[in-house]
């Protein structure tokens, strides 16, 4: 019998590439959330110690020149971590895309795969089968010349 050929090989090896570069961009763009993640909680990070100060020195008594260096030094911090809040959630989206790609490719490729194990198995059976039938053959033979005295 002939060697087992899957006639849908070539798609099953493009979908499995087209996965694994799927599954390369979801890794960068969760590697720029996080990145992204600790911007944020970098600049958090930065506007509570800011404010504590802020709020040590007021105790201490300062001048209102340094008051209003202060202030605006929080508000412009308040408007950093909000632009790049607004950034994570974009990369948080893009992320959410490319995942589902990733899940869709994954979908089609399993699909293909398993199609492929089924008609291997099919092939196993019709080799098995016809392996069961030469045997035969060459029993009914070795019988047949036994029979007729050769």
């Amino acid at each position: 019998m002939k060697k087992f050929r899957f006639s849908l090989e070539t798609v099953l090896d493009y979908k499995q590439q087209a996965l694994e570069a799927l599954m390369a961009e979801h890794g960068a763009i969760l590697a720029q959330v996080r990145d992204q993640e600790a911007v944020v909680a970098g600049l958090e990070q930065e506007h509570l110690q800011v404010d504590e100060e802020f709020s040590r020195r007021k105790l201490e008594g300062l001048s209102i020149l340094d008051a209003l260096n202060y202030e605006q030094y929080l508000r412009a911090l308040e408007r950093e971590i909000m632009e790049e809040r607004r950034k994570l959630e974009l990369l948080r989206r893009k992320e959410e895309a490319k995942r589902n790609q990733v899940v869709e490719a994954r979908k089609e490729t399993a699909t293909i795969e398993k199609l492929k194990e089924h008609k291997l198995e099919d092939y196993r059976k019709a080799e098995q089968k016809e392996e069961e039938q030469r045997i035969e053959e060459f029993v009914s033979t070795t019988r047949a010349m036994a029979a007729a005295g050769i």
